[in-house]
């Protein structure tokens, strides 16, 4: 099923994700980097289904272990001395430390998931096609990259396979060989394909001065709505933490700001902003199951 938030105007898609990912690397206090996980992780699911379920299972949970064990072997500061190993001492701050390092970076890559199958590439060439139409055209490439080599090189693999020369067939050295000879095809073929693209979007007079271009984009109500909401909510967001009532020390103790009225309007601003697009599914959900009850 389609996503509804990536209905919105490309402005809205862009805008929302520059503000829950830029958020989510500077901002290090617990309650942000909580809600920034579970709204990513909800919505990431949402998108990918259980792709995304494995994804979390076999790499973002290991890696905010390792994370959180790593850390406090590397890095002995801080006061509350859990227990000492051979060579240094495991404090709280470090295990905390690494345990929100680890939750930020999950956030980060969940945010870039949904980002990717959101934010496509031609609308990001209507974004910025106008303002740098040789950086948009490169980054809508590498965006489509990925999944075009993915699908191509099954496909060489199975050409290849027909004739005896897959990576299962053979020696070690044969497979070694009908590996390296696959790449060979596959970046030849991705070199071909970047050329082809861009002698096309020259050929259509694409990036000059007085070029008109087709959108079917249009800035309803609906954007315009979304776009106050977003603006004003991430305004506070911003007045708060410019105001230092959204940080934390973890060296040499853990000291955080006091949680007053100001930090909870904070809080409860990012926890709207990070679940906006799941609302906005939900909401559509709900409006489904009426329509259908009715009829």
């Amino acid at each position: 099923m389609r996503s509804v938030f990536s209905t919105y105007h490309p402005v809205i898609n862009f805008g929302f994700f520059c503000v829950v990912i830029g958020t989510g690397i500077f901002m290090r206090h617990p309650v942000f980097l909580t809600a920034a996980v579970i709204a990513a992780l909800t919505y990431s699911v949402m998108l990918g289904g259980k792709g995304t379920l494995r994804f979390v299972i076999c790499f973002i949970i290991p890696m905010i272990l390792i994370f959180t064990v790593v850390n406090p072997l590397v890095n002995s500061r801080g006061e509350t001395v859990l227990f000492y190993t051979k060579y240094s001492q495991v404090t709280m701050e470090a295990v905390i430390y690494g345990l929100l390092a680890g939750f930020m970076l999950a956030a980060v890559l969940l945010w870039f998931s949904c980002y990717n199958r959101i934010m496509t590439s031609d609308k990001f060439v209507y974004l910025f096609g106008r303002i740098m139409p040789a950086v948009s055209l490169i980054f809508s490439m590498v965006m489509r990259f990925v999944p075009n080599f993915k699908m191509q090189i099954v496909k060489i693999s199975d050409a290849q396979k027909c004739i005896g020369r897959d990576v299962s067939n053979g020696n070690w050295m044969q497979k070694a060989r009908h590996g390296i000879k696959i790449m060979s095809i596959m970046l030849t073929w991705a070199l071909e394909n970047a050329i082809d693209s861009a002698d096309s979007m020259r050929s259509r007079g694409y990036g000059l001065k007085n070029r008109s271009t087709f959108s079917i984009y249009r800035f309803d109500r609906r954007d315009a709505s979304a776009a106050v909401f977003l603006s004003v909510m991430s305004v506070i967001v911003l007045i708060a933490a410019a105001a230092g009532k959204c940080t934390i020390e973890f060296y040499p103790e853990i000291v955080m700001s006091d949680f007053d009225l100001m930090t909870s309007i904070a809080c409860a601003s990012y926890i709207m902003i990070c679940f906006f697009p799941v609302a906005v599914e939900l909401k559509e959900v709900a409006v489904w199951k009426h329509s259908r009850s009715g009829i």
